[in-house]
């Protein structure tokens, strides 16, 4: 990392810089009857607002398009693309998405949704899984228009490959959204504006 923090509550004065580790980027809480999107280091068990950090994509996540139909979602072959893994590769940030904290129950099936609803980059932005043998499902695709819903389960977590097709600065806002067991009403969260440094 880039910089460190004592674990703890982040105070707004905090800017911090994460690069490595363990990361669920796509924190997200409900607690008094509200969404709450932020910020979790699982390294030092620290959570943020998501504009009190900056999460850096190192020169190391570089790597090219592959020659494979399947990835044109990623632009021409043999192209740069930069890639957070999802195995975790630990010179890189391993981010995730997860709803620990959302208690089973609570949310109709326990179903969530995460809107990825604008980006703004140099480039494309994509979230993928692979599976055993390498085949991609894409998740998120800002070439091909937003916002993009990924479904989610409550208590849950998951980890995807995430890819930025050019070095330089980018902003992911999402919002979180489900339907409440109890009343079927449907709470929507305040979007939530992430920051990226992607470095050449």
């Amino acid at each position: 990392m880039l910089m460190s923090v004592a674990a703890g509550p982040a105070t707004a004065a905090t800017t911090v810089t994460l690069d490595s580790g363990h990361v669920d980027v796509f924190g997200i809480a409900f607690e008094d009857n509200q969404f709450h999107l932020h910020v979790h280091d699982e390294g030092t068990n620290t959570e943020y607002e998501p504009s009190q950090v900056r999460l850096a994509v190192k020169p190391e996540a570089r790597t090219e398009v592959p020659n494979d139909p399947t990835y044109a979602f990623l632009g021409a072959p043999g192209r740069p693309v930069w890639v957070l893994p999802q195995v975790e590769d630990p010179q890189l940030l391993w981010p995730g998405i997860a709803t620990e904290e959302v208690e089973p129950g609570v949310f109709v099936n326990d179903s969530l949704t995460l809107k990825v609803e604008c980006v703004s980059g140099p480039a494309d932005f994509s979230i993928f899984t692979t599976d055993p043998v390498g085949a991609p499902s894409v998740l998120v695709d800002s070439g091909n228009g937003l916002p993009d819903p990924v479904a989610v389960t409550a208590a849950s977590h998951l980890h995807a490959n995430w890819a930025f097709e050019a070095a330089g600065d980018y902003t992911i806002t999402v919002r979180a959204s489900g339907t409440l067991a109890a009343t079927g009403r449907k709470v929507t969260s305040a979007l939530a504006t992430y920051k990226f440094k992607v470095i050449a």
